[in-house]
């Protein structure tokens, strides 16, 4: 499959925690330079896509056995605020795949780290609010292509759970994450990159993020893991945007 390509653009930030306000809150169109303003904790890492275009990725796990990774942007965001955030995924490598990525708002810190496996790498981060992508079917799951939103860390308890449209795993997709502060909406859209794709609202939860994370300000990011299966999990690209008055 050809490689994903997107320009470099990376926002700058004010010195306190991104309110709905500004436009850019997190901008990463490629990863080049990313080094220096996210960190990487466990099998995630900044590396080259291979391919025809060469450009730097964020990948959270990298095929091997019971792998666990988590990437947090050092801005912390108000969660008092509304916002959005987007992302192009790419999982990918075994037969079947495992176990997924979740996109995470989370007050434990810039290290937070959690179980491989069906802990999809956020198991245990307390104060978290995530929505996983999972691409294995444990006990707890409806199938082994889905999507759900969990609160306090625990993915064996699904506070909304759905099953997208597109496959998940083997081909790359574009998710988006919205959350409406004054309503608590929570909605997660995904979209196929093949042509003529239209995006689809494949899940929507009302959440509380700052009851849920007992703070107002978060960090946001991403975890994934492997166990027995396999795979490699890609994000190609990463931004978040305020919205709202």
């Amino acid at each position: 499959m050809a490689a994903l390509t997107f320009s470099i653009t990376i926002a700058t930030a004010p010195a306190n925690a991104f309110g709905a306000r500004d436009d850019a809150l997190i901008d990463y169109p490629t990863f080049s330079g990313a080094s220096k303003t996210l960190d990487r904790n466990g099998t995630a890492d900044l590396i080259t896509s291979s391919g025809r275009v060469h450009q730097r990725i964020l990948r959270l796990s990298a095929g091997g056995f019971r792998q666990a990774g988590s990437a947090w942007d050092r801005q912390k965001l108000d969660v008092t605020d509304s916002f959005e955030s987007t992302f192009k995924v790419y999982l990918h490598h075994g037969a079947p795949g495992a176990d997924g990525i979740a996109f995470l708002v989370q007050s434990e810190g810039p290290r937070a780290l959690g179980g491989w496996g069906g802990g999809l790498g956020y198991r245990g981060i307390k104060r978290s609010v995530a929505v996983e992508f999972d691409t294995f079917q444990n006990t707890p799951d409806p199938s082994s292509n889905h999507l759900a939103v969990v609160l306090g860390g625990n993915p064996d308890v699904h506070n909304t759970v759905a099953e997208p449209s597109i496959p998940l795993y083997g081909r790359p997709f574009l998710a988006r994450v919205t959350y409406d502060a004054d309503t608590n909406d929570l909605r997660v859209y995904v979209q196929s990159l093949r042509a003529g794709a239209e995006e689809q609202l494949a899940l929507e939860d009302n959440v509380d993020l700052a009851r849920q994370i007992n703070d107002t300000e978060a960090w946001v990011g991403f975890t994934a893991a492997t166990g027995s299966a396999l795979s490699k999990q890609d994000i190609y690209s990463w931004s978040v945007q305020g919205f709202g008055a």
